[in-house]
Parts: structure tokens; sequence; C-alpha cells
């Protein structure tokens, strides 16, 4: 099960646009707080979702005000599993 990207996303009181386009600098995904834009690098569609929950829990934790919104390793490691539980999620 695949689960698309949307085009725009809603947290807390923010809305966060997503762009699918190449990155300035190395990576795979940033999240842009001030211009409220989470941008993906184009590559496969799986790594494009990984990169999708890995930026999502960055904004998740910013909107949260908590201290690990910052922290990659634990945002790496929590986003992984969130995105497993997704796709692994069964409805009637």
């Amino acid at each position: 099960m695949s689960v698309p990207i949307p085009k725009s996303v809603v947290i807390g009181r923010t809305r966060y646009d997503l762009v699918v386009q190449a990155l300035p600098r190395k990576g795979f995904g940033c999240i842009y707080y001030a211009q409220r834009v989470i941008q993906i690098a184009p590559r496969r569609e799986s790594g494009m979702e990984l990169t999708f929950w890995h930026e999502l829990t960055h904004a998740i934790l910013h909107d949260m005000g908590h201290g690990l919104a910052n922290n990659e390793r634990f945002v790496e490691q929590f986003s992984g599993r969130l995105h497993k539980a997704i796709k692994s999620a069964r409805f009637a």
C-alpha cells in the first residue's frame, strides 16, 4: 500500500504546502517553518514516503514546542516506525 504525498497538510494551526523538487543542498527533504513549506526531493516513491513522514514529524514536534523537533536521530527513528505502522494498518 502506497501513501500518496499530499499537496498540503495542517499541523496545529499551520498549513504547510508540500513541494516535490530538488533540494538546494544534500538531502531528501527539508521543512521551512517560516515559509510553511515542506520540500521533498524527487526519487523512488517509497523514499519520498519516508521523507514525508520524517518532515511531518519535525512539523508536529515543532508545533508542540518540543525540544526533539531538531533531533535528527529521534525524528528518523520515530518517523520510520510511524511509516511502518501506517503502511501495515489494515481496515475491515
